[in-house]
């Protein structure tokens, strides 16, 4: 699998202000990733990354990035820009942020609030809600912040601001949402501990340098967990792929429907626990998906619309509002996608609800951009009967590789 893309983000954000080099193997190197290596680079962090090896980061120290001469763009990222947001509101240096069309789309109140909170001078556009970001960082002050969503994004910029305010920051959310940061930070020497939803950090004098190898990303694993789930004939062995519990919900919701999925060789890389994940052909059964499972699996619920369609009786996906916020509105985009291939499912404002089981059919579909609706469409196109065709599918943005992957998937079918 490409390197876990949450991973490859925070060992260049956080190695950037640590005090050393730190060598990342097997980052992802797809252009999300890039994204934010451009940005770094272009604050002042030296950052070696051949194309397909690993990336040497030269630490710059907690307080050693500069002013940028231009706008930093984190292309089609929001990992890249919260994160940024929340290192750059620390710093007494002027930066404006932006993105593709669609990240200028996508919620920033959700950063801009907190940190503005913290005593950064942070404006957006559209009443502060869109980007691009205008920061002028410095001074801050610690917090005792409710999230009202439950996303690692938004913990992981105030935890960053944190870093440098006077005093504690606390971060509460709903449910739990991924801990990499945590895991990382702590890694490196920073004060911070987790109780229950909540994390508290304190302010630090340097970051020790951190070089792992990054294990493989169970977002671009889960479209091959669902096709050998949904094919009447498979086994699949995916390699080495991150199993934090914080990552593995659609793992909890294959086995709910009776999906036959085993973890092997489970192992740590990077502080992170790794499994090779295998998974058969399976009679799978309609589930409900909800509460704390849903940022547990927010990146992959659009594929439990397509184990919806094999499934006999409902899947029904709530509390997912969320799905609406991201490079897509993803429920709308499940409902048209799946729609045109036969899927009965219908959309709700915080999810789903899918009747299976259907026989799906080729037909031309709209990815809309967003790289996770592109890899959904992909694999129901293999699923489906007659041919399939996908524009706009965007999946360069976390999974380079995919659709040769797919095309040796198709052909290891048909000789096999």
């Amino acid at each position: 699998m490409p390197g876990d893309k949450s991973l490859s983000h925070r060992a260049l954000l956080f190695n950037a202000v640590a005090d050393g080099t730190a060598v990342i193997e097997q980052p992802l190197d797809a252009a999300d990733v890039r994204s934010t290596a451009a940005c770094l680079g272009a604050l002042g962090v030296q950052i070696d990354w051949p194309a397909g090896g690993a990336a040497r980061v030269t630490g710059q120290g907690l307080h050693g990035l500069f002013e940028s001469e231009t706008v930093l763009d984190c292309g089609n990222s929001g990992t890249t820009m919260r994160l940024l947001a929340g290192l750059l509101a620390a710093h007494p240096l002027l930066s404006v942020i932006t993105g593709d069309a669609s990240l200028r789309r996508r919620p920033m109140a959700r950063v801009v609030s907190p940190l503005r909170q913290m005593g950064a001078h942070i404006h957006a556009r559209t009443g502060d809600t869109q980007a691009p970001i205008v920061i002028k960082g410095g001074g801050l002050t610690g917090v005792d912040y409710a999230s009202p969503v439950a996303s690692a994004q938004v913990k992981s910029a105030i935890l960053l601001a944190g870093l440098y305010a006077e005093g504690k920051t606390r971060v509460q959310e709903p449910a739990r949402s991924r801990d990499h940061t945590e895991r990382m930070l702590a890694a490196m020497g920073a004060e911070i501990e987790s109780e229950g939803t909540a994390t508290t950090i304190r302010p630090a004098s340097r970051l020790a340098p951190l070089s792992l190898r990054v294990p493989g990303d169970v977002s671009s694993a889960a479209p091959w967990l669902v096709l050998a789930a949904c094919h009447p004939d498979a086994e699949v062995v995916v390699m080495g792929v991150n199993v934090n519990p914080t990552r593995t919900g659609l793992l909890d919701i294959l086995g709910a429907m009776g999906a036959n999925v085993e973890l092997l060789e489970t192992r740590e890389s990077g502080g992170e626990p790794v499994a090779d994940l295998v998974v058969r052909s399976a009679r799978l059964r309609g589930t409900t998906v909800g509460g704390a499972l849903v940022p547990r699996a927010i990146d992959e619920l659009p594929l439990v619309a397509l184990l919806g369609c094999f499934a006999e009786g409902e899947t029904v996906v709530r509390d997912a509002a969320e799905l609406r916020a991201k490079e897509s509105d993803r429920v709308d985009a499940v409902v048209q996608v799946l729609g045109r291939m036969g899927a009965h499912v219908v959309a709700r404002p915080d999810g789903f609800l899918v009747q299976g089981p259907v026989a799906l059919h080729g037909a031309r579909v709209d990815a809309g951009g967003d790289h996770r609706v592109g890899m959904l469409a992909g694999v129901a196109g293999m699923l489906a009967e007659g041919e399939t065709r996908v524009a706009n599918d965007a999946v360069a943005v976390s999974y380079p590789a995919f659709w040769q992957d797919l095309a040796t998937a198709a052909e290891e079918a048909r000789t096999a």
